[in-house]
């Protein structure tokens, strides 16, 4: 398919700007969105032109068209089927999509390839970019300023399965994929067998605890077979998306023992497949007790500006997000920070000099990058890990560049290692009281059952982290973190009005484009919103006599 010649400007009576343009008022979403979004999404054409083939085929839907419907979908949360409609029969988005009033629309399923098109060639992030960069060209967005960074989770369009469904699953999918490429003399002996059990056949989830153990361990001697024979078959046969899954699925299920029966493990590893039919997605949970959080599916970085012009009443706040990055489940927060400072740095931005975050991006490696670099990660650090007995590192007095550490008892600690791990190469240093632990009232609050004194061992970077410790405690510290909080609401906006709670699509690409689309679509109308109360404040100041005219 190729592409069609791209017209910027409508025809003079075909517009619906020029026909219609008088039912949308100035400051009204879609005549702002025709103004000023529009333009920046023609920016991405040549882009875009790389999804395509030149004269191959029939000319295909404009693509600029198809990004700016991708926008709206989650500018107003609707499906393909209704965007597909909206388009024909809206004047609204006709306007804000510069489309003639008589545009037939497209069928639904050309926006399902268009974002095929995308994630194929790595555009994913064109929209969200483009907003960005144009939000930095009006100066709403500083280079370097202050950023409040925090996670969400996102479910996957998947259903929660237990090991033996997984399985049953997997090994049904495996052999409906084999099913057209053998013909019946080709199949194994226990084809029959295999096919009346995993396609013609149901898991009966009332049967006892002891069958269902039977059932898994029959599976797993099942999928066995089917790997073994599908070892000795060509390529094509043995390399199927299912049949490799099931290689996968098998090998994190169970362990061979030396008589060969499978085993299966009594747990999963923690990157194991959760459902066949999306692979990608991971199980994680976060919290304790009541506020654990358990899901399937994927994690995403929300990194927004803090506006330097505090909201009033007549200007809406001046926050737009300046990173979106879609991570495993598993994945940490602290990773996820790296990837953040990494594609803003593609975007043109600089490191914030203030960036607020909450407690799982703070350690003390981190603090030492971020002052080595002359910016702050500004949040809570988790207190040191102790046993039931001894007084905790906060509570001694530690100078690594020194070489030294005080007790709570007022002692000077008597040796000082320092130990470098080959395999990371990260340095700590281990503090010993070796003369000092002997007859000291403080003993028995210090020094552990069989321990002959004290020992502490710490990071290269403790001094930064004892600081922060220390710090957070004070009054002037928590008015800071105020500037936090509104991550909080900035995730319920994403979640509520946009629909980042949920993957609409399958896969962690398709669900990075998604997140990206839901980014644009959060910049475009916090923009909006500055326009449009830009646009009232210049209408009311028209609007007001001039003071000649009132005192006449």
């Amino acid at each position: 398919m190729s592409l069609p010649a791209f017209e910027s400007q409508g025809t003079l009576f075909g517009s619906v700007g020029v026909v219609a343009g008088g039912l949308f008022e100035e400051g009204e979403r879609y005549r702002l969105f025709a103004q000023k979004i529009w333009p920046v999404l023609a920016g991405c054409r040549p882009q875009l032109e790389q999804c395509y083939c030149a004269n191959n085929g029939r000319a295909g839907i404009e693509p600029v068209v198809l990004l700016g419907v991708l926008i709206f979908q989650f500018f107003e949360r609707v499906p393909d089927r209704v965007a597909a409609e909206l388009v024909k029969y809206h004047l609204g988005w006709k306007l804000a999509l510069h489309l003639e009033l008589d545009a037939k629309g497209f069928h639904a399923t050309t926006l399902v390839t268009f974002r095929q098109r995308l994630v194929e060639h790595g555009q994913a992030k064109l929209a969200f970019t483009a907003v960005l960069d144009a939000l930095q060209s009006e100066g709403l967005v500083p280079k370097k300023g202050k950023q409040r960074l925090d996670s969400t989770h996102v479910l996957g369009v998947v259903s929660r399965m237990s090991r033996l469904e997984c399985l049953r699953e997997t090994l049904r999918l495996a052999l409906q994929e084999l099913a057209p490429k053998l013909a019946e003399s080709e199949r194994p002996d226990c084809w029959g067998l295999l096919w009346e059990r995993y396609v013609e056949n149901k898991l009966d989830f009332k049967s006892s605890e002891a069958v269902l153990r039977d059932k898994m361990r029959q599976a797993g001697a099942d999928s066995q077979a089917l790997l073994t024979w599908l070892k000795e078959k060509p390529a094509p046969v043995r390399e199927g998306r299912s049949a490799t899954l099931l290689q996968r699925v098998f090998e994190e299920q169970f362990e061979t023992v030396c008589e060969g029966s499978p085993e299966p493990f009594k747990a999963q590893c923690s990157t194991a497949v959760k459902n066949p039919h999306e692979p990608e997605a991971q199980w994680s949970a976060k919290g304790l007790g009541a506020a654990r959080k358990e899901w399937i599916g994927y994690k995403v970085q929300v990194a927004e500006s803090i506006g330097s012009v505090p909201a009033s009443e007549n200007q809406p706040q001046q926050n737009f997000l300046t990173s979106i990055v879609t991570q495993d489940a598993i994945e940490s927060d602290a990773a996820g920070l790296a990837v953040v400072l990494e594609e803003q740095c593609e975007a043109g931005l600089e490191p914030p000099r203030e960036l607020y975050v909450d407690t799982a991006y703070v350690s003390a490696e981190e603090l030492a990058h971020a002052a080595a670099e002359g910016r702050e990660v500004i949040g809570p650090a988790r207190a040191s890990t102790t046993t039931a007995k001894g007084f905790r590192s906060e509570e001694f007095e530690v100078r690594i560049a020194e070489r030294k550490a005080i007790c709570p008892a007022g002692k000077e600690s008597t040796q000082c290692s320092r130990i470098e791990e080959k395999s990371s190469g990260k340095s700590s240093y281990r503090f010993e009281w070796s003369r000092h632990c002997h007859g000291c009232p403080l003993r028995d609050k210090c020094v552990g059952k069989g321990q002959r004194h004290r020992t502490l061992s710490l990071g290269e970077h403790h001094d930064q982290l004892q600081h922060r410790r220390r710090e957070q405690n004070t009054p002037e510290f928590r008015k800071r973190m105020h500037q936090r909080n509104a991550i909080e609401g900035t995730q319920s906006e994403l979640v509520r009005a946009h629909g980042m709670r949920r993957a609409r699509y399958r896969g962690k690409a398709k669900v990075d484009l998604q997140n990206q689309l839901i980014g644009a679509a959060c910049n475009i109308k916090r923009w909006l919103r500055v326009l449009a109360a830009k646009a009232q404040c210049s209408t009311a100041a028209t609007a007001q006599p001039t003071p000649a005219i009132a005192a006449a």
